[in-house]
């Protein structure tokens, strides 16, 4: 009896995806994160006389612009919690902590953090906690590192005198932060699946391959697993190319970072023989203001690379528009 052969190893990779923007801040939230700086918690007085905290710039039930600032206390009462046993990077705390919302004393809303406790059975709704200031403080929702427990008890709401209600602040501070960066990343690890390993390990031998429909015959080119028309599995692999056809374009004329490519530069979407699905590509070797639709272009490889650097003109007639009208 003959064994079977084994199947391809499907592909695995970290993957990182992130997209940091620096964004303006208005009077009040920049009034907010200047107050952390300066280890002052500052909230805003709504239409209804609730004071909310993180401060807001529109009232929630009126939606007219608020900026009556109030500050407020470092502590408060925990109003709800959850256990995070395993801490990911990035996180508050490198060890297990809670996430807990915390409504200071002198607010009417919580504020969602950290409380750095020993374990769930010393977490408990209604329990006291302060934050804990950063060390190094830049005007950041992180220079409150966490909060921890604490023994101080609330004010009775029955003693005026005595209550930690929010006091009026002009929310004015020296060298105010008026702009963040805001790092939004996402850290996985992705499988492109049967289909695409396959198309990935074919580009590294300088090929392109796709899969066509048993049903319809079309040829998709990457390689989806399933024909997104049909629905049925693709296994049918089909080498196309290697050169095709410009179908459509952009000009992009704003620089990426890390990207070492001069602007202008001319992205396109390139249906190669023998594929009925466009894949897009960087043309190269032409003025960009030279690109067209129904150009002809041929993929170039650099040294060891996994995939065409960019696409230049084959020198062919241009192609008859009918001939890629519905691959645009």
């Amino acid at each position: 009896m003959t064994a079977a052969a084994s199947p391809p190893e499907v592909l695995r990779a970290p993957l990182v995806v992130e997209f940091p923007f620096t964004r303006s801040l208005g009077p009040v939230q920049s009034a907010f994160l200047t107050g952390l700086r300066e280890r002052v918690v500052l909230g805003v007085t709504t239409s209804d006389g609730k004071v909310m905290v993180p401060p807001v710039e529109y009232d929630p039930v009126t939606a007219d612009e608020i900026r009556d600032l109030v500050e407020v206390s470092a502590t408060g009462t925990v109003t709800t919690w959850a256990w995070n046993g395993e801490p990911r990077p990035q996180q508050p705390l490198a060890t297990p902590f809670a996430w807990v919302l915390v409504r200071l004393d002198g607010a009417d809303t919580a504020i969602l953090h950290a409380l750095d406790a020993p374990g769930p059975e010393s977490v408990a709704t209604g329990m006291r906690v302060r934050i804990r200031w950063a060390t190094d403080r830049v005007g950041a929702i992180t220079d409150i590192a966490c909060f921890e427990p604490d023994d101080t008890p609330a004010a009775p709401t029955d003693a005026p005198q005595a209550s930690p209600r929010a006091a009026p602040h002009d929310g004015v501070f020296t060298d105010a932060v008026t702009g963040i960066v805001a790092e939004a990343r996402l850290d996985y690890t992705y499988s492109p699946g049967r289909a695409q390993t396959a198309y990935i390990n074919a580009l590294s031998e300088r090929r392109t391959v796709g899969e066509r429909c048993p049903s319809c015959h079309k040829v998709y080119v990457p390689p989806r697993g399933a024909c997104p028309t049909c629905g049925v599995a693709t296994t049918d692999r089909v080498e196309v190319g290697p050169a095709g056809t410009v179908t459509t374009y952009c000009i992009v004329n704003i620089k990426a970072r890390n990207l070492d490519i001069e602007v202008p530069y001319v992205y396109a979407h390139i249906a190669l023989d023998g594929a009925d699905l466009a894949l897009h590509g960087r043309i190269g070797g032409i003025p960009y203001d030279q690109v067209r639709m129904g150009l002809r272009v041929e993929p170039v490889w650099t040294e060891g690379g996994r995939h065409p650097d960019h696409y230049r003109p084959t020198g062919e007639p241009d192609a008859d528009y009918d001939v890629y009208k519905e691959l645009i």
